[in-house]
């Protein structure tokens, strides 16, 4: 796997860091870093990328990434729209392994730490209880301070390592931190891919962008996303129309043809076999909820 550029990094005068965003949109950069990354979106919708996964995000989903787990949370395009009125807000934790030292963390009463932090290589979603009061400790660390805000980490953190309410995200984990160079180059690709998965793209566009040849640009994609450039783009183009599906009362037809699809019955098939269901299933059972 490729690895995407370290972006960030905690002080050597602070064991963890926290921020609150309030901005047109989230960063658009796909990147990574060598901090474990807790993270809320409070407010904005959009496509996250976590390693090898592609999904929708709403806001209060609760996320744990690894360290130098490639990630990006992209607004929606309406959000990149000056005139928009839109913005987002969010809480994010950075905090490294080794916080309580690597003597301290090596010790038995700290296991379910280190367990939490190896699971955490290819993404945690985490749901219902503990997920609630995760986020509202969050909001309650934005306003301590010193001794108070470490036990409220740490609190968090033991929440999270207890509950067995989580998911996996991404099918492969990633070890290696990604170069500034690297980050560059897929960032071109991702953002040219956002801005037209919705029409026909031919890879011999993405391979002119990178100044490859088309079978140099396939390896090189397949290597760095884990999957093929077909199948990344159909991923895009099947979260697009469970969107449509969810937040309109659009035909289906046209909604295949909103999302990039060439035919009614390719769209069907497509995705049915990425969401196991037909999209009128699909939609049903998202009404039911």
């Amino acid at each position: 796997m490729k690895p995407a550029v370290h972006k960030s990094s905690i002080p050597d005068s602070q064991i963890f860091m926290i921020e609150y965003l309030d901005d047109k949109y989230f960063d658009p950069v796909w990147h990574s870093h060598f901090e474990y990354q807790l993270f809320v979106p409070l407010e904005g919708t959009g496509t996250r990328f976590i390693g090898d996964s592609i999904q929708s995000f709403v806001p209060n989903e609760l996320i744990l990434t690894g360290s130098n787990l490639p990630h990006l949370w992209r607004s929606d395009e309406a959000y990149f729209d000056k005139n928009s009125g839109l913005k987002v807000r969010g809480i994010v934790i950075y905090l490294q392994e080794n916080l309580l030292g690597e003597h301290i963390m090596s010790k038995n009463e700290l296991l379910q730490f280190n367990k939490l932090f190896e699971r955490s290589a290819k993404g945690l979603i985490f749901f219902g209880r503990a997920r609630d009061e995760v986020i509202s400790r969050m909001h309650e660390l934005l306003e301590l301070k010193g001794l108070s805000a470490f036990i409220c980490l740490l609190q968090i953190i033991e929440m999270l390592a207890n509950t067995k309410d989580y998911k996996t995200i991404s099918y492969v984990a990633y070890n290696e931190p990604i170069h500034k160079a690297e980050a560059d180059r897929m960032g071109k690709v991702y953002e040219y891919i956002l801005r037209n998965y919705r029409k026909k793209i031919h890879q011999n566009e993405l391979a002119d962008l990178l100044c490859m040849t088309p079978t140099s640009f396939s390896r090189y994609f397949a290597r760095v996303s884990n999957k093929g450039f077909s199948q990344f783009v159909t991923e895009l183009r099947v979260k697009h129309a469970c969107q449509l599906l969810t937040e309109t009362d659009l035909p289906v037809a046209e909604i295949a043809e909103r999302s990039g699809f060439k035919t009614l019955s390719n769209f069907n098939k497509l995705f049915k076999d990425q969401m196991q269901k037909k999209p009128s299933e699909y939609k049903k059972e998202f009404m039911n909820i």
